[in-house]
C-alpha cells in the first residue's frame, strides 16, 4: 500500500483492529482506524476528516466507534445514508454531506441502543426477519427494527466480541483484532474454518506474512485484481499485488505464487496483461514486458520497451485484451477503449470510443464465450467488445472469488 507513515505503522502491527467499517453509496468499503480512513481494500490512506469534516468539527476525531450505510427504500428519511457513531452521538451523511440537525443523541435516532458502541451493520430482509440494524457492544448484541423502532436483544454465543462489522456481497463479517469471522445475522452462528486473518483477505498488507500458503488467500481475497488474461489454450492468469493465480483450462487446477517466482523482471503490481500469439504482453507503468508462454515463461530479449513505442499509446493503462483468432488488442484507458492492430508496423491506437457504464475497469479478458470485464469484487459478461462499449446498463454481476476461483466464502 502507499500509505501515510502513521497509517502504515498501524496496519503492520499484528494487534491491528479496525474501529469501524461501512460501505459507501457505490459499494466501496470504508475502513476506519483511529483518525485515518482507508477507501477500498488497498490504496492510500487519508485522514477521516478529509471526507467527513464535520466529525472533527463536533468531536476532535480520534476514532469512530461504529458505522454503517442504511439502504432501506421504505424509510425515505434515512435511505442511502451513512451513519457514524462517536461516543453518545450519531452523524448521518447523504452523499458525504452532513444531514441537517445532526449530530444527534444515539437514543434519539435509535431508541434503546446504548452509547459507546463497538460495531454496527445493516441487515435487510429477508437476510434478517425485518429490515434491521445489528449493534454490538462487548458481548451484547441488539437487533434494531427500522420500521417500528423496536429493539430485540440477542445472545450470539458462538460469536466473538466484534470491534467492527460489515455486510459485503450479502455476507456478514465480524472483525475482532486482526481476525474476522463470517456469521449468520439471524443466529450468530459461525460456520466454516474461522477466524481468518483480515490482512490476507480484506487488506493488501503483503509484508506482514511471508508464508508460502498463497492459494486460499488469493482465491478468496476481496482485494480487486490488477490484471487478468487467458492464454491461447484457455489457461487464466490473474494478478493482484505481489501474487498471481493460474487456473488451468479443463481441470480447473489452481496455483498461486509470487509474481517474482514466474516473472522476475516484473517483480509485482502489474497494470494490465493480454495474450497474443503464444505470448503474454504485460504492462507496468509506461513499460511493456513480453514473455513467451511455457514452463518456465521466457522473457524476450530487449524488453521492457516503452508502451507508447510498442502499442502507440502512453502508459499506464487500465486493462487490455485480445479475442481469440484476432489481431486487435483492445486497450482501456481513462474510460475509453482503443484498438491496436498487433499485426501492423508501426502499431497505433485507433478507434477511440467512450465507456459509459463503468467509471473504472480493473481488468478484462476475452474468450470463446465473450468478454469478461472486472471491477472490484465482480466481473460482468458481454458478448463482444462492441456490446461492452455500447452497453448502457450493467449486466448481471458475477463474484470473482466464488464463480471464477471456486472460493466457498
Amino acid at each position: 500500500m502507499k500509505l501515510l507513515p502513521q497509517a502504515l505503522f498501524l496496519l503492520e502491527q499484528r494487534s491491528i483492529f479496525m474501529d469501524a467499517v461501512a460501505v459507501n453509496e457505490e459499494g466501496i468499503p470504508y475502513f476506519f482506524k483511529e483518525d485515518h480512513l482507508f477507501k477500498g481494500f488497498h490504496g492510500q490512506a487519508e485522514l477521516s476528516n478529509k471526507s467527513f469534516a464535520e466529525l472533527d468539527d463536533h468531536h476532535h476525531l480520534g476514532h469512530v466507534d461504529a458505522a454503517f450505510r442504511m439502504h432501506y427504500e421504505d424509510d425515505p428519511n434515512h435511505h442511502d445514508r451513512m451513519f457514524f457513531f462517536l461516543d453518545n452521538k450519531v452523524f448521518a451523511y447523504y452523499q458525504h454531506k452532513l444531514e441537517a440537525g445532526y449530530p444527534k443523541a444515539i437514543s434519539e435516532v435509535f431508541p434503546g441502543i446504548p452509547d459507546h458502541l463497538d460495531a454496527a451493520v445493516e441487515c435487510p430482509k429477508p437476510e434478517c426477519v425485518e429490515d434491521s440494524v445489528i449493534f454490538f457492544k462487548k458481548n451484547e448484541i441488539f437487533h434494531f427494527y427500522v420500521k417500528n423502532k423496536t429493539v430485540d436483544e440477542r445472545d450470539f454465543r458462538s460469536m466473538p466480541n466484534c470491534t467492527s462489522a460489515f455486510r459485503f456481497m450479502e455476507h456478514y463479517y465480524c472483525f475482532h483484532g486482526h481476525k474476522f469471522s463470517k456469521f449468520d445475522p439471524k443466529t450468530g452462528e459461525v460456520r466454516g474454518k474461522y477466524p481468518k486473518d483480515a490482512r490476507k483477505f480484506f487488506m493488501r498488507c503483503s509484508k506482514f506474512d511471508e508464508d508460502n500458503d498463497h492459494e486460499e488467500r488469493e482465491r478468496c481475497s476481496r482485494v480487486h485484481l490488477d490484471a487478468i488474461t487467458s492464454d491461447d489454450t484457455g489457461n487464466i492468469y490473474a494478478f493482484r499485488g505481489h501474487h498471481y493465480i493460474r487456473k488451468d483450462e479443463g481441470n480447473d487446477t489452481l496455483k498461486a505464487d509470487t509474481i517474482e517466482s514466474a516473472f522476475k523482471e516484473l517483480h509485482s503490481e502489474v497494470d494490465a496483461v493480454f495474450s497474443y500469439n503464444s505470448h503474454l504482453y504485460m504492462i507496468k507503468d509506461d513499460q511493456l514486458f513480453v514473455y513467451r508462454v511455457g514452463e518456465p515463461h521466457t522473457h524476450l530479449a530487449g524488453y521492457p520497451k516503452p508502451v507508447q513505442a510498442e502499442l502507440g499509446i502512453k502508459g499506464p493503462i487500465d486493462a487490455a485484451f485480445v479475442c481469440q483468432d484476432r489481431h486487435i488488442a483492445h486497450i482501456i484507458k481513462d474510460r475509453h477503449m482503443y484498438d491496436v492492430d498487433m499485426s501492423a508496423t508501426p502499431r497505433t491506437a485507433t478507434n477511440k470510443r467512450p465507456i459509459s457504464i463503468l467509471k473504472k475497469v480493473d481488468g478484462a479478458m476475452c474468450g470463446p464465450g465473450g468478454v469478461k470485464v472486472f471491477r472490484g469484487n465482480h466481473y460482468y459478461h458481454f458478448e463482444s467488445p462492441k456490446t461492452f462499449v455500447a452497453a448502457r446498463a450493467l449486466p448481471e454481476q458475477h463474484r470473482i472469488s466464488l464463480e471464477l476461483f471456486g472460493c466457498d466464502h
